[in-house]
C-alpha cells in the first residue's frame, strides 16, 4: 500500500468505497438523505468531497449504494425467499451487526420520496414472503393477508426498539421477538375463526 507525504495510507478503490459506504451509512442513520449534506459525508469518511465525487456521482447515487447494501446484508444473513423460525434470531444478529443500516433500511429510507418507490418493493417482498409462510397455518386469506402485513412491521419495531435499549439479552432476543409474532399468527387464526 502506498504512504502518502500527510502519513495517512492511500487505500485501493474497491477498500475507499467500502469506507465511504460504511461512513455514510452512519451519517444517513443518524440525519436520513434531506439531513446530510455532502460535507458531512465528507467528514465522516475522512475524505475531501473530490475524492467523494470520484466514487459517486451525487448524494442521490451514494444513498442508493448505502441502502443496496444494507439490503443485500440483510438478505445474505436472514435469507431471500423464505421464513424459518431461525429468521428472526438471523434478524437481530443482522440488526446487531449493522445497527444503522438497519436503522436507514427500516426507518429513514421509507420516509425519503425520492426512495420511497424502492423501499416499498423491498417491503412488498418481504410481506409476500411472509405471506407463503403464513398462508399455510391461518384459513382465511383475508387473515393471512393481515398477519403478513403485520408481523414485518412488529419485527422490524421490536427490533429497533431492542437496538434503541441497548441490546438486551442478546441471546433470548430473537426468542421473545418470535413470541411476538406468534401472538400476532394466533389473533389472525382467531380472526378467521380457527
Amino acid at each position: 500500500m502506498q504512504t502518502l507525504p500527510s502519513g495517512g495510507q492511500r487505500l485501493r478503490r474497491a477498500q475507499r468505497r467500502e469506507q465511504i459506504l460504511a461512513a455514510a451509512t452512519d451519517a444517513f442513520a443518524r440525519a436520513g438523505f434531506a439531513g446530510t449534506s455532502l460535507d458531512d459525508l465528507a467528514a465522516e469518511a475522512g475524505i475531501s468531497r473530490v475524492i467523494l465525487y470520484r466514487h459517486f456521482a451525487s448524494k442521490a447515487d451514494l444513498y442508493r449504494a448505502v441502502l443496496d447494501r444494507a439490503r443485500r446484508r440483510l438478505l445474505a444473513a436472514v435469507g431471500e425467499d423464505h421464513y424459518t423460525l431461525a429468521s428472526v434470531d438471523a434478524l437481530v444478529a443482522a440488526a446487531a451487526a449493522d445497527p444503522a443500516g438497519f436503522r436507514l433500511l427500516f426507518r429513514h429510507a421509507a420516509r425519503e420520496p425520492e426512495f420511497r418507490e424502492e423501499m416499498d418493493r423491498f417491503r412488498s417482498s418481504v410481506v409476500e414472503v411472509a405471506y407463503r409462510h403464513l398462508a399455510g397455518t391461518i384459513p382465511d386469506g383475508s387473515w393471512a393477508a393481515w398477519a403478513a402485513q403485520l408481523a414485518p412491521t412488529v419485527a422490524v419495531e421490536a427490533i429497533i426498539a431492542w437496538l434503541d435499549a441497548g441490546q438486551p439479552d442478546r441471546e433470548g432476543a430473537g426468542a421473545r421477538i418470535q413470541e411476538v409474532l406468534a401472538a400476532v399468527a394466533r389473533a389472525a387464526r382467531a380472526g378467521a375463526g380457527a
